[in-house]
């Protein structure tokens, strides 16, 4: 009996139909065996469509979805028809019409916490630059250097009053987003070639990170503080080298007393979701307070950095200390006072959680700049 084959559509979400394949009878699933009469095609339409550009999208994948009924239908019915040639090649050139703005945005909308709204950032310039849509097949070298061009010269989208651009680094992590898609759908079989080799990344911009030193850390640690809960958590984040995000969401569980050989907290971290084992002195663990039941924050009353961004600074200033300091810089300050300590960038690297060493290089410039001018201090007036 031979298997008809026609082009369905289906309504979902924000005004779309989904094209789909309707098989009589049923035919086998490819990859669990079972039957099934439906197969997806991973192609929409506009339900009405209210411009040119929209009228032309739908004709563009009507086509293509005939083409695919058709070729379907031949296959199932005339499987002589195509050479194992002409196959691959119909394949590849289908792959090649799928949405490439969409299939960046699945790929984000699969990420969690603040990775998945840097993803979402990264988005929406792309749908900024492309109009919301473009194949694959139009995602070439050249295109790839026209968006990391636009990135570099193009307005923050979180400024649109002051019009201030988009920040070198911001940029640079956006098209890293870019990259890590085109990894992903090469992997897949999407891409034939892997553009994302390709494409040299956007460099860093070189960036000051601003941190105490230990006379300063001291003097805060004797200085009174509005917010006693701020205060033990930015000491604890200098002492220990953890993150805001981390600190907030440290549990009484996470810490344990192992005999004859301090404290260690074993977590999980909030940024790259790697399980970390780090001991932590005496001094940091008798910031905290008196120790509760699994299940209880350690630091009870932190909010977030923003909300204690006042009485930081006021904090700050009371100490005699003038440079900006954030809530971050106390992790600054943690691997650069290790460094110059003389602990190995290893250990660092690894106290700190990095993934990469080269991430916890960047504090070796810091030690290197402080070196010299500590060396130029020193003069004869020869």
């Amino acid at each position: 009996m031979a298997i008809k084959v026609k082009l369905l559509q289906k309504k979902i979400s924000q005004g779309r139909k989904s094209l789909y394949l309707d098989f009589y009878p049923a035919i086998p699933n490819p990859q669990t065996g079972e039957k099934t009469r439906r197969e997806f095609l991973k192609m929409y339409i506009h339900e009405k469509p209210s411009t040119a550009l929209d009228k032309q999208h739908n004709a563009e994948q009507l086509k293509l979805g005939e083409a695919i009924r058709q070729k379907r239908e031949n296959e199932l019915n005339k499987p002589e028809i195509y050479s194992e040639y002409e196959k691959e090649r119909l394949r590849k050139k289908e792959l090649g019409y799928i949405d490439f703005v969409e299939y960046f945005r699945k790929t984000a909308n699969k990420r969690y916490g603040s990775n998945r709204s840097n993803w979402m950032s990264a988005l929406t310039y792309l749908e900024n630059f492309t109009g919301g849509k473009v194949k694959f097949i139009d995602v070439t070298e050249g295109f790839l250097e026209d968006f990391k061009d636009y990135l570099l010269t193009t307005q923050s989208i979180k400024s649109s009053q002051k019009k201030e651009p988009l920040s070198q680094n911001s940029a640079l992590s956006y098209f890293n987003k870019l990259k890590a898609t085109l990894k992903q759908a090469y992997k897949e079989g999407i891409l034939q070639i892997d553009l994302n080799a390709r494409v040299a990344p956007i460099k860093p911009a070189e960036t000051r990170r601003e941190y105490l030193t230990l006379e300063e850390l001291k003097a805060l640690a004797k200085t009174p503080c509005s917010d006693d809960v701020l205060r033990c958590a930015a000491l604890f984040s200098g002492l220990t080298g953890l993150r805001f995000s981390d600190i907030d969401n440290l549990d009484w569980g996470d810490i344990e007393h192992v005999e004859g050989q301090g404290y260690f907290i074993k977590f999980r971290q909030q940024k790259t979701k790697g399980i970390e084992t780090l001991p932590i002195s005496e001094e940091a663990y008798g910031l905290l307070r008196e120790p509760l039941k699994s299940g209880n924050k350690v630091f009870m009353g932190l909010k977030t950095a923003s909300y204690h961004k006042k009485a930081l600074r006021d904090w700050i200033e009371a100490a005699g200390i003038t440079k900006h300091i954030t809530f971050h810089c106390f992790r600054h300050t943690y691997a650069t006072l290790q460094l110059f300590k003389g602990t190995d960038m290893y250990t660092v690297s690894k106290m700190l959680g990095h993934r990469e060493i080269k991430t916890t290089q960047i504090y070796a410039h810091i030690v290197d700049d402080a070196k010299r001018e500590a060396a130029d201090k020193i003069k004869l007036d020869l």
